[in-house]
């Protein structure tokens, strides 16, 4: 029986295992293969359609994008090139008024600020014993008037020798010599005024004793004025004596003077030239030893009038702007300042009539292909 249990069961656990493998159906594989194709479709498309559409993207633009800039035509306008110097404005003449006699002073007969004349009194010295000696000095001169002319006489009539007349004449001329010379001393005693100026020091007080050559007024000529400017020696070519230059002094109006003196030797230390400007001051409105501007226009040249927001540097670093031509290709032009003002600045380098660009010039470089929309050209005043 147990044999037989076991034949029984052993049998038919072989056939259920074989009836567990299903056969593959056909469905399966088609949905297994549609699925596949799928992926490589769409992974295929996806991947190509994106690197031609970025590469189309990333290379359009290149071979097309075309910068915008704006830009405004510019005529040339003849103008005067400055040269422009700082120096100080000095009198034209300053004189220290000195004694030429010893003596007190007794009388002061100008004030601070009075405006001479060349012999105006200023002060007197005491006589002293001056006069006496004058009448001393007349008094010899008469006698020795008389001697001499008995001693003539005498030698007319060979009576004396000629020699007796000699020194007879010597003895006069000794004689008037000392009158002379105490004559000019009272003189002096009146000191007056040597140039016409002002009044501009007292140094010598009611009573005080001079002695001679003491300093008793000093005198200020202002009128005419020197501007005084020290011109770098690379410029100096540019100044001849009579050229007009225009003298500001500080919140004052420009005036016209004329260049008076040009150094011939350059200072050693600076290596510039002292140049004097002579102003005409004839109501004495401008002072003396203030600081000024000189302007001398030195040649005529034509010019651009450009804002400084259009000054920009090339890759060299020279100084410069840009230009476009009727192409749309961009030029870059260095330029020289000629002179400054407050709503521009006067430049040369660039052609008589440019194009030159106002918005956009720091974007683009020479050579450079551009879009180019014109604005209005700022009115520019005429320029003497």
């Amino acid at each position: 029986m147990k044999r037989c249990g076991v034949e029984r069961n052993t049998t038919p656990t072989r056939r259920h295992e074989v009836r567990l493998k299903p056969p593959v159906k056909t469905s399966t594989i088609v949905f297994v293969a549609i699925i596949v194709l799928a992926v490589l479709w769409f992974g295929s498309g996806v991947l190509t359609r994106d690197d031609a559409g970025q590469a189309a993207e990333e290379g359009a633009p290149a071979r097309h994008a075309v910068t915008s800039v704006a830009a405004s035509w510019s005529e040339a306008q003849r103008i005067e090139r400055q040269l422009t110097l700082y120096g100080d404005v000095e009198p034209d003449q300053v004189v220290l008024v000195r004694a030429q006699t010893a003596g007190q002073v007794e009388a002061l007969e100008t004030e601070l600020g009075d405006l001479v004349e060349p012999g105006t009194p200023l002060a007197r010295l005491a006589m002293q014993d001056r006069m006496s000696r004058m009448r001393r000095a007349e008094a010899q001169v008469a006698g020795a008037q008389s001697d001499y002319d008995a001693a003539s006489q005498l030698a007319a009539q060979g009576h004396a020798p000629a020699i007796r007349e000699d020194m007879a004449l010597a003895e006069l001329e000794a004689a008037r010599a000392e009158l002379d010379a105490i004559r000019v001393e009272i003189e002096n005693t009146e000191i007056r005024a040597p140039i016409h100026g002002t009044v501009n020091r007292i140094l010598a007080d009611l009573g005080d004793y001079v002695g001679i050559g003491g300093e008793v007024v000093e005198i200020v000529t202002n009128d005419p004025l020197r501007a005084v400017v020290q011109v770098p020696q690379h410029a100096i070519h540019r100044i001849e004596p009579g050229r007009v230059a225009y003298v500001t002094a500080i919140g004052d109006e420009p005036v016209e003077g004329k260049v008076h003196f040009i150094a011939p030797l350059a200072d050693a230390a600076t290596r510039t030239f002292r140049v004097e400007i002579l102003v005409p001051n004839p109501d004495r409105r401008l002072p003396a030893g203030i600081s000024a501007e000189v302007m001398i226009p030195t040649e005529t040249v034509m010019a651009h009038k450009v804002s400084p927001a259009l000054v920009s540097l090339d890759e060299q670093g020279q100084v410069g702007v840009k230009t476009v031509n009727e192409d749309g290709i961009v030029a870059f032009h260095p330029i020289e300042l000629v002179r400054t003002e407050p709503d521009g600045v006067w430049v040369t380098g660039v052609p008589e009539k440019a194009r030159i660009i106002t918005i956009g010039q720091g974007f683009v470089q020479a050579g450079q292909q551009v879009s180019v929309r014109d604005t209005p050209q700022p009115q520019q005043a005429s320029q003497p």
